[in-house]
């Protein structure tokens, strides 16, 4: 391959990692700082994406929408939409146990799927949307550099307020509801409106990773958002880098998003007539390396970093 290739694949490959990074963080909140079980991350992640599409294509009869509007109003959007449709689910949800609340968000993502492809005057169904415009630069050989500076720069901007909040009190109060919810209730503490909000704040996150996923790629579809793509590789990361800590989040993806590149590069060496078994040695691979993490580092790769005591005095 040549340098020019290579340049162009690193640029996919980091700008990518970048939109799954900004899921994990999210996830980050709902799972590793609240143990919330959120398995409807693709249904958020979608519903960003198509937010952010529709404001922000060029006026169709094809669809709703084609606003023409601006990338940033699109992504404002995605973070909107998606945050307002998870208050909907988490009013409903959020005080469900565990395992109850994911099997309530699966449902919800396979929902969201199903009325993208069959809702055709809103989302144009299986054949997408198109024309999808990128940050700053639409096309040429800057256009894919522009799109990663603009999605390390979401990155760190994300990674900084996710932080900020987990050192906070606010973040306080969240790990309490995951280690003791019955203590945290005694003391106090609004447990359900927490969660709500933690539920809120992660959802709209993953909102806004898929608006940042429409203008990367220009064009979406149904397919884009399947489980495996929008929620199974998620969760693999931030088990993998380590829940409850954000730098663990963004190391994971790193980790997950290698192996899941590297094996796509095998995979395209094969016959045709083996391509198929091999998508599915794919999704093999990363089950086995979640399962060497959970062997041999139960807490993932970075474990969760306890913030420093309060010293008396200072509260």
């Amino acid at each position: 391959m040549e340098l020019a290739g290579l340049l162009s694949y690193f640029v996919f490959f980091a700008s990518f990692a970048c939109i799954y990074a900004i899921m994990a963080l999210g996830l980050n909140i709902q799972w590793g700082m609240t143990g919330q079980i959120n398995i409807g991350v693709a249904g958020f992640y979608a519903v960003g994406a198509y937010t952010s599409a529709i404001l922000t294509t060029p006026p169709t009869p094809e669809h709703l929408g084609g606003f023409a509007l601006p990338v940033i109003v699109g992504l404002i959007g995605a973070v909107i939409v998606s945050g307002l449709l998870a208050v909907l689910i988490g009013m409903i949800t959020v005080n469900l146990r565990s395992d109850y609340l994911a099997i309530a968000t699966i449902g919800l993502a396979e929902i969201i799927r199903f009325l993208i492809k069959n809702e055709e005057q809103v989302t144009h169904g299986v054949r997408g949307i198109a024309e999808i415009p990128r940050p700053l630069v639409e096309s040429g050989p800057l256009a894919g550099p522009v799109f990663l500076v603009v999605a390390l720069i979401c990155v760190a901007i994300a990674y900084f307020l996710v932080e900020r909040a987990r050192v906070s009190p606010w973040g306080r109060v969240l790990r309490a509801i995951r280690d003791n919810e019955d203590a945290t209730k005694a003391a106090g503490k609004n447990v359900v409106s927490f969660r709500l909000q933690a539920f809120v704040v992660g959802s709209a996150l993953m909102g806004f990773a898929g608006g940042l996923y429409a203008h990367f790629f220009g064009f979406i579809s149904p397919e884009a958002f399947q489980p495996v793509f929008g929620t199974f590789i998620v969760w693999a990361m931030l088990i993998v880098g380590g829940s409850g800590n954000n730098k663990g989040a963004l190391l994971g993806t790193v980790l997950v998003w290698l192996v899941w590149s590297g094996t796509e590069i095998f995979t395209r060496l094969l016959p045709a007539d083996m391509a198929t078994q091999a998508s599915a040695a794919r999704v093999l691979m990363i089950g086995v390396l979640l399962q060497i993490v959970l062997l041999t580092r139960r807490q993932g790769v970075l474990p969760e970093e306890r913030p420093k005591p309060i010293p008396r005095g200072d509260s």
